[in-house]
């Protein structure tokens, strides 16, 4: 555990990362503040059935246009993207406030409360894309994913409970003016943070290749069926969280015959949990397989909400909404990790995107189907149905979820210390790191072995952990190289056969990695490619006496 808090303090201590967090905080606080604002609005005009209906058409924008905006993100500077995002946010929740206190006609601010929901779309695709970026090995990335979940989690506990200070004093339009500034703080704190761009900044994007990009994240998910897996468990979860958007107000004022501030108490219970759930996940830390801890927490998760329905205290209310946050940042921390391991770096904003789709389907699901619920039976049996979903999901779903961990192997930190030393890998981003490592061999070779021949079609590239070779270019030993020395990369990049001869001179261990996955990592990250063209024209240039291998 000290090795694991070690990490997660580097991580507060990059002032980069530590920028980001504080935006993403602001973020959650502003999300649910005014979600929770929004219902409040809309159960006073109608009752459940209006707050499931606002809900759910705040949330069709966000279906139909998540998965094909998120491409800016892969597309386009990441922190330019996230200010951008979190500036526009600013700007209709002020719309919204303005609609609210003016006295607007429902059909008027429901316009504006869509298009400020629509807002939130680009920052959890962006943020996911971005921390890779920012985090120096796969350790700080699960930490990184641990302290955004415990931003997330604090700012769910702060934002309900600040509108419902509000809210028993003021009314919604305040909630909204007020998170309107928090957002706009946000904006300035992702400033200028200088993060590498996701893809190639040269090359201009036709209208074609916008529309081929913006679908690229569904390519993705048709084949690779873990990615799918993770995301069919974490909709699950998501169909619960929708639901709560409602259950927090009705199970306030329905079945607790509380007061309407309740509603956000409640939410703040939740995301005291989340809290909870956060630095459990710090446990997380240098661990490769997360699939058990995904379902953990979406079990978890979704019986502490079905429990609610079968003791309706308030007491009981507080403590399960805390026991459902914490499952939930549990689950939430090992999907993020997950998925930002399997997808490409220039893909990952996209594939977050689509999950955020996903969620907002799911949550319009939740939120309808919980309020028809209400209608047809009452809120103590739409509890229980709904905190039965996400376990369902996840028992159906375990024998081929637990594979994704089973079939990967375990890297050792030697191996990817290494790797991160290697020049041409040193400006992958953690998840690209363990994509290598599921694909590397090693080996170990006696004196004299023949490792690459020169002539031959180059089908792999060899990184020298401890021993001696000897290069030999038309039978003249043109150079030695030794333990931290690679060969084998311009056969590889530049497609033309083998240009010298390496033999070992002294028994030699290697890591060799394929051709099809090396030029997998080293072309699928725009920063990794320039460094190993730069390598690549550096040894080309150099006379008979430096050699290529």
């Amino acid at each position: 555990m000290r090795e694991q808090l070690a990490v997660v303090g580097a991580v507060v201590r990059d002032r980069r990362m530590l920028r980001i967090q504080l935006a993403f905080f602001g973020f959650n606080m502003t999300e649910y503040a005014t979600w929770v604002a929004i219902l409040v609005y809309a159960y006073q005009l109608g009752g459940a059935a209006t707050a499931g209906v606002v809900a759910v058409v705040q949330l069709i924008p966000t279906i139909v246009l998540a998965p094909f905006a998120a491409y800016a993100g892969d597309r386009f500077p990441r922190d330019l993207v996230l200010f951008a995002g979190y500036l526009l946010l600013s700007i209709a929740l002020g719309l919204v406030a303005v609609a609210l206190a003016w006295g607007a006609s429902f059909a008027v601010t429901l316009i504006v409360a869509t298009v400020a929901a629509t807002s939130f779309m680009f920052t959890r695709p962006t943020q996911a894309a971005l921390l890779p970026s920012v985090s120096d090995g796969p350790e700080e990335l699960t930490a990184a994913n641990a302290f955004s979940t415990f931003s997330e989690s604090f700012g769910i506990v702060v934002g309900p409970f600040v509108a419902g200070l509000v809210l028993a004093r003021g009314d919604p339009a305040q909630v909204f003016g007020i998170f309107a500034a928090v957002m706009l703080g946000a904006a300035l704190l992702v400033v200028r943070l200088h993060v590498p761009r996701a893809s190639d900044p040269a090359r201009r994007a036709g209208v074609r290749d916008v529309v081929l990009g913006s679908v690229g994240g569904f390519r993705f998910l048709f084949s690779h069926r873990s990615t799918g897996l993770i995301l069919l468990v974490l909709s699950g979860w998501f169909v619960a969280i929708g639901a709560l958007d409602v259950l927090f107000v009705a199970v306030a004022i329905s079945l607790l015959d509380k007061a309407e501030a309740w509603a956000g108490f409640l939410g703040s219970a939740f995301g005291l949990g989340g809290l909870v759930g956060s630095a459990l996940a710090v446990g997380l830390v240098g661990r490769r397989r997360l699939t058990p801890a995904l379902a953990v927490g979406v079990l978890a998760s979704g019986i502490s909400i079905a429990l609610i329905g079968v003791v309706p205290s308030a007491i009981a209310a507080v403590i399960l909404f805390a026991s459902t946050g914490a499952g939930g940042s549990l689950g939430w921390v090992a999907g993020n990790t997950l998925l930002q391991r399997i997808a490409p770096d220039d893909t990952v904003a996209r594939v977050f995107g689509i999950l955020e789709g996903m969620q907002a389907l799911a949550w319009a699901v939740g939120s309808a189907g919980t309020s028809l619920l209400i209608a047809l039976f009452g809120v103590r049996t739409a509890v229980v149905v709904v905190g039965s979903i996400a376990p369902v999901v996840v028992v159906a779903a375990w024998r081929p979820l637990s594979s994704i961990d089973r079939d990967a192997a375990v890297p050792d930190a030697e191996t990817v210390v290494f790797l991160r030393r290697t020049p041409i890998f040193a400006p992958l981003p953690p998840p690209a790191i363990e994509r290598i490592l599921g694909h590397l061999r090693r080996i170990r070779v006696p004196v004299g072995d023949v490792l690459i021949r020169q002539g031959e079609i180059g089908d792999r590239f060899l990184m020298i952990v401890d021993g001696d070779v000897t290069v030999t270019r038309n039978g003249e030993v043109i150079s030695e190289r030794s333990s931290g020395d690679h060969l084998g990369e311009i056969a590889l990049l530049r497609d033309v056969p083998r240009t010298a001869t390496v033999t070992t001179t002294s028994p030699t261990e290697l890591l060799v990695l394929d051709r099809v996955p090396f030029l997998e990592a080293v072309t699928g990250h725009p920063q990794t490619h320039e460094r190993a063209n730069a390598i690549v024209e550096e040894q080309l240039g150099r006379d008979r006496s430096d050699p290529d291998g």
